[in-house]
């Protein structure tokens, strides 16, 4: 499959729901992950006169990121699915966290990221960026599809600014 991702379209966006549902993305995404952890265990640590302040901001924001991710998808409940490509039959999720931003799971792992990244080390830091600007690109995707499958996601999306966390574009 290829992907222009100046415009993030996908040849081939008529697929059926039960066909590719965006399996790259998810393997992608795991990868991204990954490697974030992997650079804050083996990466070098962050000098000591900030460790400790940059320890506590991690946990900190750690905790914030599992919070974001936890609640998004319990308000997604039973449309909840790793994919990019929504699930037949599920609906549109406009309350609770979805209210402030549109994607409060990719926003959650962001976060959750960055604060690993400032509890392990700076490359870690790096990796998270790039975890992030991969979801981006994730997101765009998943929105090309929200936009096929819900006729009041453009809508939806002009009312909801923030695209993962509250503040930020």
């Amino acid at each position: 499959m290829a992907y222009n991702l100046g415009n993030v379209r996908e040849r081939g966006s008529d697929v059926s729901p039960s066909g590719d549902r965006g399996g790259g993305w998810v393997a992608g995404q795991l990868v991204a992950g990954g490697v974030v952890v992997v650079v804050g265990l083996l990466g070098s640590g962050w000098p000591s006169g900030v460790r400790v302040a940059f320890t506590v901001a991690g946990i900190a924001l750690a905790v914030l990121g599992s919070a974001m991710l936890l609640s998004g998808g319990a308000f997604l409940g039973r449309s909840l699915t790793p994919y990019p490509r929504p699930l037949p039959g599920a609906t549109l999720r406009q309350d609770g966290v979805y209210r402030l931003v549109r994607h409060p799971m990719y926003g959650g792992v962001i976060v959750m990221g960055v604060g690993w990244s400032l509890g392990t080390s700076p490359l870690a830091l790096v990796a998270a960026l790039g975890l992030g600007a991969f979801l981006d690109l994730k997101s765009r995707r998943e929105e090309a599809w929200l936009v096929e499958h819900y006729p009041g996601y453009p809508e939806y999306r002009r009312r909801t600014r923030w695209k993962f966390v509250p503040g930020l574009r």
